[in-house]
């Protein structure tokens, strides 16, 4: 089964604020209202936000007007004035919104621009811009209600002939989410100066930079849930600026929760914390982090090295699923035995006792969570082949798994070992370590396995081309494994 769910097509646009969003002018805008509030004599605070970030011109000078005395219509025509000098001589890109508009226009999803700036002042950043980039601008001259009622959003959606709901909109304020939320459209909040809570329908990260229109489609993709695993290697501490190019390599796949081994005791909270996502972090090596709420967490808090760690996460709707990570012990190594060792098959199934052993006790905390009606997936890093891939040889960790009713969703994508083999070891080791220029064996020793689910697709991830150990502070991709990525329908959602 390899076909694509058709809801994960479905995204019909993606509709940006433009201020602070697409570029960076609320910093300019803030600015603008501190000298024309200065001059009446009232200086800004944190307390002024709600007043001036995201608001119309129009409400911004009601609002000083009241605060100060000043003629209404006076202080509206400074404002635009100290604005629009600054909007002409400061204007500059956000962070990662010039590569997303491009990669929108390569994959021909429409793009509109919904601001409650005038008209004057979106056409001098369209022009900046690439007015070419959006089929569609509304600014705050082209309804009778700007932001945050959802009137922008709605003649936006109705310009480009879309369904609200299968649109993502792109936010950096809350009154702009407030906007957005109110018309139906899911949203992606990326906060410039205040914070925004994460929220049902609602993904908060902090920049634009690694967002695809796959991530895009994930967000509008009903019924679905998109499930990474991945080993991030001592932390991703091999490599170079590790803690971003994890952060792009996740953004990038679009996955909505990630099974994490070889955290490093902090990768878990940082990455969460950075994507605006909830966390779980057992020991120094186990995680998972997600999107989604987490209602409860499962299995030992303080777990070792290797062993295995859950959490039950909610989705929108009340729908419930819980998702373990697990990393079973590095040795004895079956491959290393059976290509380099010659061990025979029964040889090779008995020295897999203490993996068998963990992987049961895993097995037996997932039943033992209670409740047989939620779905689970289990992810991990179990250095050990698939019974599924060697014919030759009847592997116990998986066969357990197996048995226990946890199905491969790679596989089941998949079925041919031999057209598809799925390698996740390694990406970085062509030859083995000890020097002796022996082939390194490459297996797949990542899974995702579950129940109670269905699968839509899956696939192995290595971004870039890995350069060979020991050269790899320079890659891009910042893991000795690869990831395994796969979406599913959850029950009653295909």
């Amino acid at each position: 089964m390899t076909h694509r769910s058709t809801a994960r097509a479905s995204l019909q646009a993606v509709l940006f604020d433009m201020d602070g969003t697409l570029v960076d002018t609320e910093r300019l805008w803030w600015e603008a209202v501190e000298e024309v509030a200065g001059g009446l004599g009232h200086v800004l605070t944190g307390a002024d936000q709600p007043h001036v970030l995201g608001r119309p011109v129009e409400y911004t000078a009601a609002w000083l007007a009241g605060a100060t005395g000043a003629p209404r219509e006076a202080t509206a025509a400074e404002l635009h004035r100290q604005f629009a000098d600054r909007v002409r001589t400061g204007i500059v890109p956000r962070p990662g919104a010039g590569e997303l508009l491009l990669a929108l226009a390569r994959e021909r999803v429409p793009t509109a621009l919904v601001t409650a700036s005038p008209r004057a002042v979106a056409d001098t950043v369209l022009e900046a811009l690439g007015a070419d980039r959006f089929a569609v601008s509304v600014t705050a001259d082209d309804t009778r209600r700007t932001k945050p009622a959802p009137d922008p959003y709605l003649a936006a959606c109705r310009a480009l002939g879309v369904d609200p709901a299968a649109c993502v909109a792109v936010e950096d304020t809350q009154t702009g989410v407030t906007s957005a939320e109110s018309a139906g459209c899911a949203v992606l909040a990326v906060p410039s100066l205040a914070p925004i809570a994460p929220a049902a329908g609602r993904t908060v990260i902090g920049s634009l930079e690694g967002v695809s229109p796959a991530r895009l489609r994930a967000m509008v993709a009903p019924g679905e849930l998109r499930v990474m695993s991945w080993n991030l290697w001592l932390g991703g501490t091999q490599v170079d600026g590790y803690r971003e190019k994890q952060l792009k390599a996740i953004t990038g796949t679009g996955a909505d929760v990630v099974g994490l081994q070889e955290t490093n005791g902090t990768a878990a909270r940082e990455l969460a914390d950075a994507l605006g996502w909830y966390h779980h972090q057992a020991g120094d090596n186990l995680g998972v982090i997600s999107r989604h709420p987490i209602t409860a967490r499962f299995g030992d808090p303080d777990v070792g090295f290797y062993g295995g760690t859950g959490v039950r996460i909610e989705l929108d709707g009340g729908q419930r699923v819980d998702v373990w990570s697990a990393h079973l012990d590095c040795a004895p190594y079956g491959p290393y035995e059976a290509r380099f060792d010659g061990l025979p098959e029964a040889d090779l199934i008995a020295h897999e006792s203490g993996r068998l052993a963990r992987m049961r006790e895993i097995l037996r905390r997932i039943d033992d969570t209670g409740d047989a009606s939620v779905p689970v997936v289990l992810t991990g890093d179990f250095n050990v082949p698939s019974h599924l891939d060697w014919p030759e040889v009847a592997w116990p960790v998986t066969r357990a798994a197996e048995e226990a009713g946890l199905r491969d969703s790679y596989r089941e994508a998949h079925p041919d070992p031999v057209r598809d083999p799925g390698h996740t070891w390694s990406p970085v080791h062509a030859e083995h370590e000890d020097g002796s220029g022996r082939p390194e064996p490459q297996d797949r020793i990542d899974f995702v396995l579950h129940r109670g689910l269905t699968v839509l697709d899956s696939r192995t991830l290595v971004g870039g081309a890995p350069r060979p150990w020991p050269d790899v502070e320079d890659n891009e991709w910042p893991s000795d494994h690869a990831a395994v990525v796969t979406d599913f329908a959850l029950p009653g959602g295909e």
